[in-house]
């Protein structure tokens, strides 16, 4: 949560190439060992504006892709605090821990995939959830920034505990269970 290039906006990616390929497929592969919902490249140090995602819905039905220089547009949030069970959520650049977050119920998105094609995604719930966390990365906010003034003490609290909020500090998915 200390690293500089988690606080600083991402730059767009100017061209696809093998070496874009190869992140997207690492950044697969780490959000699936870790695991999460999602992955922004800024979460394994590359400051460009990209993330993956993956999440199986209630019908069991697989939804998974990467956007590219994504866009967000999101209909107002609804006013009143977070449901704590219903919209508690976690990263994976604050692993272990979740904490209630009101967020838009539902949000398009816009963007080029892999093969340079045009993505548009308009979604709710929790895919709409998952759009907007990521793409807060890709400008340098973490869901932590955006806590109530309590839980955000809070946080502060565990981040001394555990040594986190500096830069270098880290987890590697698969090796170190922060998640469990």
């Amino acid at each position: 949560m200390g690293d500089p290039v988690l606080h600083s906006p991402a730059s767009p990616v100017d061209e696809i190439t093998d070496d874009i390929r190869v992140l997207v497929a690492d950044m697969f592969e780490t959000m699936d060992i870790a695991p999460g919902v999602g992955l922004a490249a800024p979460q394994v140090g590359v400051p460009l504006r990209l993330y993956t995602y993956s999440y199986v819905d209630d019908d069991d039905q697989p939804w998974r892709g990467v956007i590219i220089n994504p866009e967000l547009w999101m209909v107002p949030l609804e006013p009143g605090e977070p449901d704590d069970e219903l919209e508690s959520e976690g990263c994976l650049s604050f692993p272990g821990e979740r904490f209630p977050l009101r967020r838009s119920e539902r949000v398009r998105v816009t963007g080029i995939d892999l093969e340079g094609a045009p993505v548009e995604i308009a979604v709710d719930g929790w895919r709409a959830r998952i759009m907007q966390h990521e793409f807060d990365h890709l400008d340098g906010i973490l869901y932590i920034d955006r806590l109530s003034d309590g839980d955000w003490k809070i946080v502060q609290k565990i981040a001394k505990k555990r040594g986190w909020g500096k830069p270098g500090a880290n987890w590697m998915p698969g090796v170190d269970d922060l998640e469990g």
